[in-house]
């Protein structure tokens, strides 16, 4: 009987926890769960006979793959997998995949709520400004991008789109206006809401070039990843433009350093774009589900290595 671990220091919300459980074991497979972990060690004593592992953020390193000596398949209850380490799953032949899409409201509705947040002032009492008629930036338009923009829109905001690799024809057709650059996406846009993976390509690509590039009373709203910032450009920005703002449900590793700056900017607690009872229960699901298909059926579907 395959053996599937579900890894995850957060654990999932109750019911998804018993939905997965029931999904995995009416499939013939044994289900088992490693919650609230005390570290990484205890990861990687727990993966010794399973041949597959259901993760959240928790780390799927080297030593985790070499430890999995059964370990056929590990999916990421999420968009973002660079908590795994692809190359070396690769080379043990390891399958890794994502759950995309099943996130993607609850984070686009966590990215305009920051921006009432910050707009209004924190709900201090004082004086804000609103979103209403304001342009919107949406840097990579994914899964997460198309809520955003139809939330804006609901807001009155007027929203651009950069995406080299979704056609403009897709983007207008959700009233969503393409641009062909990033810098004229920065240029052109008040707010700019980040989607980008972490990758190469993409780790502290938002530098001080395009955040200077912003019009006034700027907004950058991060919930991607913080290793897409260049955090150094980020303190720049603060210090030169006096009506630049950030928030990001993810905090910089400088976030001391920003202190200075109290007022305009806000971070989360600990990264809360999956943190809805509905987003807990649909990734979780998808990812049981796509290993059930993995193994019954050879289904790659969402591979990403």
């Amino acid at each position: 009987m395959k053996k599937i671990l579900v890894a995850t220091d957060k654990p999932f919300a109750k019911v998804a926890s018993e939905q997965i459980r029931n999904l995995i074991t009416e499939a013939g497979f044994e289900c088992l769960f490693l919650e609230k972990y005390p570290d990484q060690q205890a990861l990687i004593q727990a993966v010794g006979e399973v041949d597959a592992i259901i993760i959240r953020s928790d780390i799927v390193d080297k030593d985790v793959l070499e430890a999995a000596k059964n370990l056929k398949i590990v999916v990421r209850a999420g968009a973002g997998y660079d908590n795994v380490d692809l190359g070396a799953a690769t080379a043990r032949n390891v399958v890794v995949m994502n759950t995309p899409g099943q996130n993607s409201n609850a984070v686009a509705e966590l990215a305009l709520g920051m921006m009432v947040y910050q707009v209004r002032n924190h709900f201090n009492g004082a004086s804000g400004t609103e979103l209403y008629g304001k342009k919107l930036g949406i840097h990579a338009y994914g899964n997460v991008g198309k809520h955003v923009a139809r939330i804006a829109k609901g807001f009155g905001m007027e929203v651009f789109a950069y995406d080299p690799f979704v056609k403009a024809e897709t983007m207008q057709a959700d009233g969503v206006i393409p641009v062909d650059s990033v810098e004229a996406l920065y240029t052109h846009c008040q707010f700019i809401s980040l989607h980008i993976p972490a990758n190469e390509k993409t780790k502290k690509s938002v530098n001080f070039d395009l955040l200077s590039r912003m019009p006034s009373n700027a907004m950058l709203v991060n919930t991607a990843r913080k290793e897409v910032i260049n955090e150094g450009d980020l303190f720049k920005a603060f210090e030169t433009r006096k009506d630049f703002s950030y928030v990001s449900d993810v905090a910089p590793d400088n976030l001391a350093a920003l202190e200075p700056f109290t007022g305009r900017y806000f971070v989360t607690p600990k990264k809360m774009g999956a943190q809805t009872a509905e987003a807990n229960i649909n990734a979780g699901i998808a990812a049981a589900k796509q290993i059930i298909a993995f193994f019954n059926d050879n289904d790659l579907t969402f591979k990403v290595n």
